[in-house]
């Protein structure tokens, strides 16, 4: 798996259709490949109700940037509160994807113009994933964001927001701030080299809010740093299990050993780790490493 801007990858929470979504969206991007494909062991079914052999998660790449997708099941939905903008840069390019990605899904703002782009769309795909397209360029090797968006009586927490992840990450910056009278409208950061969008929903109210259906994965070298990112985002925020947390404003995390995927992936550690993983709330990477060592 590419290790460009691998501090952070955003996991796409899906039922049974993490390959066929991985395909999908690698076919419509350059310098895109399906990598490595981890599936359930016999523990499978016990935990998440999966049959031995089923595909648990999937590695890949959209224009050399990390992704995964993963079978958790029917307990989370996607929904607009987290969506991949896209930096598209030409008429080609966005016309392009504007017909792919909304074939089998839905239109929440058609491909026009807008006050804040010459050219713009938001669409959900067939998977329920949304998508905000934008004609603009980006002057970064990053062209899909990540966008979290604060609604209902989060609307007003963007910029308190931006100054807590920027306080948390080493290498931060934040590049852009556009303000709407009394709140922050929109606001981009760079995380650890990794490139956030942060959009208010304004005053309306929606009918969503953050879930674990698009989650942020931090992977770690050493204890140390899990540690670190875990009592940061936790605080205020909730423990939740198998490395997932939820910060103060809901959004979902993961802070995940980087040996994590190599000993999943043997054969004879797989099933022993999986187990240990299952009775873990914050991951031990000593305790993950002697479990599959047994």
């Amino acid at each position: 798996m590419n290790t460009q801007n691998n501090s952070i990858t955003p996991c796409i929470w899906l039922d049974n259709e993490a390959e066929e979504a991985a395909e999908f969206y690698s076919s419509l991007f350059e310098n895109s490949k399906v990598d490595r494909i981890i599936r359930y062991g016999k523990e499978g079914f016990e935990y998440h109700h999966k049959p031995e052999g089923s595909v648990m998660t999937v590695e890949f790449e959209l224009n050399g940037q990390n992704f995964l997708a993963l079978n958790g099941g029917p307990d989370f939905k996607l929904n607009e509160s987290a969506s991949l903008f896209v930096y598209c840069e030409t008429e080609e390019r966005i016309n392009f994807l504007y017909d792919k990605l909304s074939e089998g899904g839905s239109i929440n703002m058609p491909l026009d113009k807008y006050d804040w782009s010459p050219k713009y769309a938001w669409v959900k795909d067939k998977f329920g994933l949304s998508w905000q397209l934008d004609i603009e360029a980006i002057n970064s090797p990053q062209k899909i964001v990540p966008t979290l968006l604060f609604v209902n009586d989060k609307y007003s927490l963007v910029k308190e927001a931006i100054t807590y992840y920027t306080s948390i990450f080493p290498d931060s910056k934040i590049l852009m701030e556009y303000p709407e009278k009394d709140y922050l409208l929109f606001g981009q950061v760079k995380l650890n080299g990794y490139l956030l969008n942060l959009l208010s929903g304004g005053k309306m109210t929606h009918n969503f809010d953050f879930n674990d259906a698009l989650s942020l994965i931090i992977y770690c070298d050493t204890q140390d740093e899990i540690n670190y990112y875990w009592n940061k985002l936790t605080d205020g925020g909730k423990e939740v299990q198998c490395g997932w947390l939820k910060d103060k404003f809901g959004v979902s995390w993961q802070v995940v050993p980087k040996i994590l995927n190599e000993l999943i992936s043997n054969p004879k550690k797989s099933s022993k780790t999986m187990n240990a993983i299952f009775g873990m709330v914050k991951f031990d990477i000593k305790k993950l490493i002697e479990a599959g060592n047994e």
